[in-house]
């Protein structure tokens, strides 16, 4: 008998976050061991969790919720997402241009999917959020990625996008604020990004899901604020900032050049009915949620939890030898650099699993967020400061005596491979 394997579409496709590495880890965790996870963004298990209001609004909805709504989605969670849009300055924002969703994940998968012929290029930012190539590559378009620089506080590059569009580009991903790195993009930068898109005819994605969890003097631009003759599609959801995770609820917007992309729209209505619709219990927070008090403020300020969290894990990282770090103006993450003369690191997956045998503490590979060279990692820091005091700590005694010669540690990851 033929063994049954999965669809050739997937060969290309990769997501390393929850990848064989974390396969290990949560075997360890059946086994009893207790495993730090700084892998994922994930605010609730950290205690990071949302506002009681609405938690409150959702449960007195739940009877509201029992039937399938719009495909787009309830009426009050897009007019409040229009009504974001007038107050950020998006122009032109009407109800019909909002789609809900069960995340911005999915509807990720469906602009691409929506959008692209086999062939198609799309410009994904490197590093990125890998979930943007795997799209990508599974709607059967190509990922072309153009580079970050590390040296301009991970500012995209636009000579380097400039020289990657070919006549099979059809659209660039603009990831700001930034995962993994936490950059926050320049208003210059990304007008420059805007008249690119206008001379090549080129769709604007634009994923802002971090566009409140700002920190220091650090001034989000929504990109439809400035593309506006050219087609935007943003995308934001309750993920982050209001720590609802688990209710998977995001929205895209649709801005800019509307009148030129009838089809394309058409499409992605298509595809929004297909799935009948989203999520509707979790709709019923996000009025609340835009409308209300925003207590991510709160967290962010000096003397907020996660702006205290950011500083005690940057400090300490860059004080390990060989490690540095470029300071996060947003969002929950840090990306530092390993000095490739002090560790010569040749496969950083096999790093990361190596310190989760050894030290219990679950990170993510540069590479995963297709970065080229494998002399990165990301670090989450949602923890209480002690446990990030401890993991980092952990982290230094690894690194010190850390040489990557052992055959035996790659046949480990080989073992937990699909």
């Amino acid at each position: 008998m033929h063994h049954i394997k999965k669809s050739d579409k997937l060969d290309n496709v990769c997501y390393d976050i929850r990848g064989p590495v974390l396969d290990h880890a949560n075997r360890l965790e059946e086994e009893g061991l207790r495993i730090l996870k700084l892998n994922i963004g994930n605010p609730a298990p950290f205690g990071l969790e949302a506002p009681d209001e609405i938690i409150h609004d959702v449960i007195h909805n739940l009877t509201k919720a029992q039937g399938y709504c719009h495909a787009k989605g309830i009426y009050s969670a897009r007019k409040a997402v229009m009504q974001r849009c007038q107050l950020v300055g998006i122009p032109n924002v009407e109800i019909d241009d909002i789609f809900l969703g069960n995340g911005v994940s999915e509807l990720i998968v469906m602009a691409m999917q929506a959008l692209l012929n086999n062939g198609d290029e799309i410009l994904v930012p490197a590093p990125d959020y890998p979930l943007w190539t795997a799209a990508v590559t599974l709607a059967g378009g190509k990922a072309v990625h153009y580079l970050c620089d590390e040296d301009n506080e991970w500012q995209p590059d636009i000579n380097d996008i400039a020289s990657k569009i070919t006549p099979r580009t059809r659209g660039i991903v603009v990831i700001n604020p930034n995962n993994p790195t936490g950059a926050v993009y320049g208003k210059m930068v990304l007008e420059q990004i805007v008249e690119l898109a206008r001379k090549h005819d080129l769709i604007i994605y634009a994923d802002e899901i971090y566009d409140r969890i700002l920190y220091d003097d650090a001034v989000h631009v929504p990109m439809g604020t400035l593309a506006t003759d050219v087609l935007c599609i943003s995308f934001n959801g309750l993920s982050k900032t209001y720590r609802l995770a688990g209710f998977r609820s995001g929205w895209l917007i649709v801005s800019g050049a509307k009148h030129r992309a009838r089809s394309y729209i058409q499409g992605i209505e298509m595809l929004a009915s297909m799935r009948l619709c989203a999520n509707v219990p979790a709709m019923y927070a996000i009025q609340t949620a835009l409308g209300g008090y925003q207590s991510i403020g709160d967290l962010v300020a000096p003397g907020g939890r996660l702006y205290q969290q950011r500083e005690k894990a940057w400090t300490l990282l860059n004080d390990i030898p060989g490690v540095s770090c470029v300071k996060p103006k947003a969002a929950m993450y840090l990306f530092p650099r390993l000095d490739p003369e002090v560790y010569p690191i040749e496969d950083d997956e096999q790093l990361v699993l190596d310190l989760l045998l050894e030290e219990r503490i679950l990170l993510v590979q540069g590479t995963a967020f297709n970065w080229p060279n494998p002399d990165h990692f990301r670090i989450v820091f949602l923890p209480r400061e002690d446990d990030l005091e401890e993991a980092i700590a952990r982290l230094a005694r690894f690194l010190e005596k850390y040489r990557q010669n052992n055959p035996k540690q790659k046949a480990t990851l080989a073992q937990v491979a699909p």
